[in-house]
């Protein structure tokens, strides 16, 4: 009904007094035609007057009142106001208001389905956490937020590629095999465990396993750990330098073994959290400077030639200046050592080069400093800096037992995300960190999360599910002959459902605007509105006890209530539940 609406707008449009081909394009990217927000204004709003008014430079009111005339000598809707500064608030017919209902009868899942991606490819990368320790609930915000916008964006018609980036190359990857590896031989020197090195029980878990796979040992240890740096970060490296001095070969086994152990912890992790990824990236692929034909050797050259690189003081640098960033960064240190910075230019161009049409980024939020260089390098390349988009999501802090959770990789305190699916399960850790918009703080209490109250708005949009999923048992229990139709909801002197059949009917808005705007924490506030309007109902109405033509068109309704919730909470990669 809406483009059906649009339409008769256009057509009015064109005869409005000094536009022209300009300003009605103008109008009509502006102006919009939605649900209302309330009955009292009628079912449909629409701005379109003020837009016109405002680019055309008429009276707002005046031309409401003409836009009025106009859709009323239509005789399409049941009426047709012009309010306030310049609304046009629209009465559908009964029969169209309550059309919704067949609708979902239809075509179920699909509710809330479009197509105004335009079969755009996206590559959503999320997640990327260091391969040097399990995944946290720190995490497990980003892992939540990114996968249910890869699932928003593909049910609004967008071609959607999910991506983890595997950093396993590196400085990091070295201190956690080092790390490993003194865990292994730590009764041959004496306990020296380095302050920077990577603490925790799983540290040990993978040395034992290692351990059981094969032999290992050194020899002559005694003066390992003397003479070392006071500083923590030069003991780590000499510590790393001394081990790989030892016996590469074994070094290597170890750190091949770490790496295969935490990616394949990192995957359970993710898959147990309904998470799953189309294709895991590793940083090594990108290969190294030493190799000329490397996609990260490549990079460089491409800058260089363009002139976006240069050298000074023995560091190859990039001019950033495009993008508005405080300082040049260096590609290549002195010592002729790439830096992270480099192997980040060359996985974005490694992106640009598959032809995704946008690269959507999802960034902790300490990274915000970053997003500037990447820009830059992105238009160093000679692409848009416009196809990248970096959603910054902000840290969750835990709370159990009115206390917050310590969390650090490098310590090892730290609430693992496995320890949150085991506590709450994965569609309750899912919607909190889904309920509040990805760049706020959000406090994550889990006392809330596991109570049967109001206050668990999981509970309360879960429960208001498996209320309705009850009510249709008992109903095909009680009249198993019979299907519910729409026969009193479609009378004119009925009303009791009309709220439930307006607010679902916002549904796909809802969805539309979640994928435009990147916020699936949109359609919580969505469900949760929904589910608040039927526990009222619910709660005001003995249902079952109401006349069997009254009884059969309202189990219709709320059967469409429940598609609804259970559509929305799918589309968030949670499971609806059929009781609680």
């Amino acid at each position: 009904m809406i483009s059906a609406i649009n339409q008769e707008i256009e057509a009015f449009l064109s005869s409005v007094k000094g536009i022209n081909e300009s300003s009605n394009q103008m109008i009509l990217d502006k102006f919009s035609t939605s649900i209302s927000d309330n009955l009292e204004n009628g079912h449909l709003t629409t701005n379109v007057c003020m837009i016109a008014a405002s680019v055309l430079k008429l009276n707002p009111k005046e031309l409401a009142k003409d836009l009025e005339k106009h859709l009323k000598g239509l005789e399409l809707f049941k009426d047709v106001e012009a309010a306030g500064p310049g609304f046009i608030n629209i009465t559908l017919k009964r029969k169209d208001f309550v059309s919704v209902l067949l609708k979902i009868k239809k075509i179920k899942e699909k509710f809330g389905e479009s197509l105004i991606g335009h079969n755009k490819r996206v590559q959503i990368e999320f997640v990327s956490a260091n391969p040097t320790g399990p995944l946290h609930v720190g995490h497990g915000r980003g892992a939540a937020y990114g996968d249910a916008l890869g699932r928003i964006l593909k049910a609004t018609g967008n071609i959607v590629e999910k991506e983890y980036y595997i950093n396993d190359a590196g400085r990091q990857i070295d201190i956690l095999t080092a790390s490993v590896i003194l865990k292994i031989i730590q009764k041959d020197i004496n306990n020296f465990f380095p302050q920077n090195a990577y603490k925790g029980k799983y540290i040990e878990l993978i040395g034992e396993d290692f351990l059981a796979k094969e032999d290992f040992r050194y020899d002559n240890l005694e003066s390992f750990a003397k003479n070392m740096p006071s500083d923590p970060e030069e003991e780590i490296d000499q510590v790393i330098k001394n081990l790989q001095g030892l016996d590469e070969k074994k070094w290597n086994a170890v750190k091949s073994f770490s790496l295969e152990s935490i990616i394949k912890s990192i995957k359970d992790d993710l898959k147990d959290f309904n998470v799953n990824f189309d294709n895991w990236f590793k940083e090594s692929s990108l290969g190294s400077l030493i190799e000329s034909s490397s996609e990260i050797s490549n990079s460089i050259n491409k800058l260089k030639k363009g002139g976006m690189a240069y050298e000074k003081d023995g560091a190859i640098w990039l001019n950033t200046d495009s993008s508005g960033d405080d300082k040049h960064r260096v590609l290549i240190r002195e010592d002729g050592r790439a830096t992270y910075f480099a192997s980040d230019v060359a996985y974005h161009k490694n992106k640009i080069d598959r032809g995704f049409d946008n690269l959507i980024n999802v960034w902790g939020a300490d990274h915000h400093g970053y997003i500037k260089r990447i820009q830059a390098s992105i238009e160093a390349i000679g692409s848009n800096k416009e196809r990248l988009i970096v959603k910054l999501v902000q840290f969750a802090n835990l709370f159990k037992d009115g206390k917050k959770v310590k969390m650090s990789t490098r310590s090892g305190e730290f609430f693992t995300l496995k320890d949150l699916i085991k506590e709450i399960g994965s569609d309750a850790a899912r919607f909190y960190y889904l309920s509040k918009q990805s760049d706020q703080h959000l406090d994550f209490d889990l006392d809330i999360a596991k109570s049967d109250s109001k206050e668990n708005i999981f509970y309360y949009i879960q429960y208001a599910h498996a209320r309705i999923f009850s009510l249709e048992q008992k109903f095909k229990e009680t009249y198993p002959e019979l299907d519910t139709n729409m026969r009193r909801i479609e009378d004119n002197t009925y009303s009791k459902c009309d709220m439930l059949i307006h607010e679902i009917a916002k549904y796909p808005n809802i969805v539309n605007k979640s994928a435009l705007t990147l916020q699936p924490h949109l359609i919580i506030f969505y469900l949760r509105d929904l589910s608040q309007l039927f526990h009222s109902y619910y709660n005001d109405n003995h249902v079952l006890s109401e006349s069997e033509e009254n009884m059969l068109s309202i189990i219709f309704c709320l059967s469409a209530v429940r598609q609804t919730i259970s559509n929305g909470l799918e589309i968030l990669g949670i499971t609806p539940m059929q009781k609680m």
